[in-house]
């Protein structure tokens, strides 16, 4: 959960699915293993790199009722399969399967997990 405090109210992102909340790198900014996308890829804004700074819940997957109790509700109505990219994680993505959103003076990207192709983590080894 993201919280921000704007006028004197708290207010919640809540990322849907299986998408995910990037806030873009700047384009000459490395990680501290040098990973950088070129000049020239950034130019022609098909591939771009920036820090996931929230995650949707999953792909969802409903839940099953057993055959004679549909008069019962069930425990619960959905569940998910989690995603991969994790909050923190750099994340490299295709521009063109994203949307681009200005939230308070800042540019985000909503990316679905579909369109990342490649992620970088800090672990331990």
């Amino acid at each position: 959960m993201v919280r921000i405090v704007s006028e004197n109210k708290w207010k919640k992102l809540i990322i849907i699915g299986d998408r995910v909340l990037v806030k873009p790198a700047k384009p000459e900014e490395r990680t501290s293993s040098g990973l950088y996308l070129p000049p020239g890829v950034h130019e022609k804004e098909k591939v771009q790199q920036g820090y996931i700074i929230k995650t949707g819940p999953g792909y969802p997957i409903p839940a099953v009722q057993e055959e004679g109790e549909i008069w019962k509700e069930p425990q619960e109505k959905v569940k998910y399969i989690p995603l991969q990219a994790q909050e923190g994680d750099l994340a490299i993505f295709l521009v063109n399967g994203c949307t681009e959103v200005m939230y308070e003076g800042e540019k985000y990207y909503i990316v679905p997990q579909h369109s990342i192709l490649m992620l970088e983590r800090e672990e331990d080894l």
